[in-house]
């Protein structure tokens, strides 16, 4: 079997990317909670203890901990997708392996891919008596599998992919001001040429590693273009008719009317049909506008702790100002692009007329 015959059933990315979708609920619910309790005064305490913590403590630390078990999920996400239910058990221990001798979210997914892989092949090469069949999906295959890749992770892997982490966790937040402005610029760009396609997701879990780490900065410029671009594209409208242009036709602007709103709350996938029918220039749009605002969120550090939400991730942020101003910067330049090199809209007139009818002649209707 070829090399990429062997990958295509691995199917890696399909398991990253299911992992991703149960990862994102809980981030959002965490950093929700962690971001209220911050914002008013609560402080994250190492335990909990009757007595010495208040509500705002109680939600900060809880976040805290949530956002903490980041390697864990993913772990678990990843095996479990791979595997199945009998990946479970061996993805939670060797994510909690990997957070324990500090690998982070790296650790976690390269633990994942290990339980995962690990399961299914003790599943189909491990042979045991017909009694013990039973035990394979709850015995044999979780503790084989947890064991084994536990080990793996806390003797072989677990050191040198946590220096490795450290290293570019260390790096990113000694960028300078033009490494940002770069850096945001082909976050902002590529996260949004496809609009939720396959580029958009591994950008997604590139600055979603980098925010397990606790650099925030990416996954808030992901974000926010995901959120200005739809708008981008109403405010095009408006700039148009500045312009004596007629950009979009009658079926356009209806899908602007729902795919704006859909924005304002980061779904991005409401102006798909807009840039399907002038594809070209809805992408260099998009891509301009994004590279603008992604660099503007980087430079000037928008940093929120949810990676979703659209407009609601401001409040998360410590420099509200700063995101802000990336969207609007965002919005603008799409809708200004756009307008600008978006041809006149021609409605497509339909011929309703209809064929006169011939009357039906009855007088040859015989009834037997």
């Amino acid at each position: 079997m070829a090399m990429k015959d062997i990958w295509q059933a691995a199917n890696p990315k399909g398991h990253l990317l299911t992992a991703i979708s149960f990862l994102i609920p809980v981030v959002c619910g965490a950093g929700f909670v962690i971001s209220i309790g911050m914002s008013m005064g609560g402080t994250v305490q190492d335990s909990l203890i009757a007595g010495q913590f208040d509500l705002w403590q109680a939600m900060a630390t809880m976040g805290a901990k949530a956002l903490g078990l980041l390697p864990v999920v993913i772990a678990i996400g990843i095996a479990g997708s791979i595997a199945g239910k009998p990946g479970v058990a061996p993805g939670l221990v060797v994510g909690l392996a990997a957070n324990a001798i500090s690998a982070g979210f790296i650790g976690g997914m390269i633990g994942g891919y290990m339980a995962g892989y690990l399961c299914l092949g003790i599943i189909k090469y491990v042979k045991v008596p017909k009694w013990a069949r039973g035990l394979m999906p709850t015995l044999i295959v979780p503790f084989l599998g947890s064991l084994i890749s536990g080990l793996v992770m806390v003797y072989i892997i677990g050191t040198p992919v946590g220096a490795f982490t450290d290293a570019l966790t260390g790096f990113l937040r000694s960028m300078g001001t033009s490494s940002n402005l770069i850096m945001g610029a082909i976050i902002g760009g590529l996260c949004i040429i496809d609009f939720g396609g396959p580029i958009n997701k591994t950008c997604f879990a590139f600055v979603l590693t980098l925010q397990a780490q606790g650099v925030n900065e990416p996954i808030t410029a992901l974000q926010l273009v995901n959120t200005a671009t739809p708008i981008g594209f109403g405010l095009a409208y408006f700039i148009g008719k500045l312009f004596k242009k007629n950009i979009y036709t009658k079926v356009e602007i209806e899908t602007l009317k729902s795919a704006v709103p859909m924005g304002v709350v980061n779904i991005v996938e409401g102006a798909i049909p807009i840039v399907m029918n002038d594809f070209v220039r809805g992408i260099t749009a998009a891509a301009i506008g994004g590279a603008c605002g992604g660099a503007v969120t980087m430079v000037y550090g928008a940093d929120a702790t949810v990676p979703f939400g659209g407009f609601l991730m401001l409040p998360t942020m410590s420099n509200t100002m700063a995101g802000f101003m990336a969207l609007v910067v965002n919005i603008l330049v799409t809708g200004t692009v756009y307008a600008l090199i978006k041809k006149e809209a021609v409605e497509e007139v339909v011929d309703l007329a209809e064929d006169d009818e011939e009357d039906i002649d009855l007088s040859e209707l015989k009834i037997s």
